[in-house]
């Protein structure tokens, strides 16, 4: 796999955006960890559980075997949220794809590994979030 020039930025604006994005500790994540450690959950966060893959999950239960993904909209290409960008689609649509088909590798090959992989969306109520991890680890 090649890489590929990054462009320049097509404005300032364009520039500061790119600039200011996160790798971890973004909003969502703060906020979903927060509501799971004042519920009494420990975890580890931006690891790699399983060694062998580059992919990090957000948060991680590691005796549970479980990794949470809080993905972004715009880099993952959300189904409700996600435009292309106008400026450098030639750059941006194929980035963007590659980052949607790792995800789904890094899924089937977490499961093979015995991990259960909860993926949402940084735009889903961090709340809705937090409950839906607490029931879900609360079942297994």
């Amino acid at each position: 796999m090649g890489s590929i020039a990054v462009p320049p930025p097509s404005t300032e604006g364009a520039r500061r955006t790119m600039v200011a994005n996160r790798r971890r500790d973004t909003g969502p994540e703060l906020g979903v960890r927060r509501l799971l450690h004042a519920r009494g959950f420990r975890y580890r966060v931006d690891f790699a559980p399983v060694a062998e893959l580059r992919s990090r999950a957000d948060i991680v239960f590691t005796s549970a075997k479980v990794a949470v993904f809080i993905d972004g909209c715009f880099w993952h290409m959300c189904p409700d949220h996600f435009i292309m960008p106008k400026s450098n689609r030639d750059y941006w649509e194929p980035k963007l794809a590659r980052n949607v088909e790792r995800d789904r590798l890094t899924d089937l090959r977490m499961a093979d590994a015995g991990w259960k992989v909860m993926r949402y969306w940084e735009h889903e109520s961090t709340g809705a979030v937090a409950d839906d991890i607490a029931h879900r680890l609360h079942a297994d």
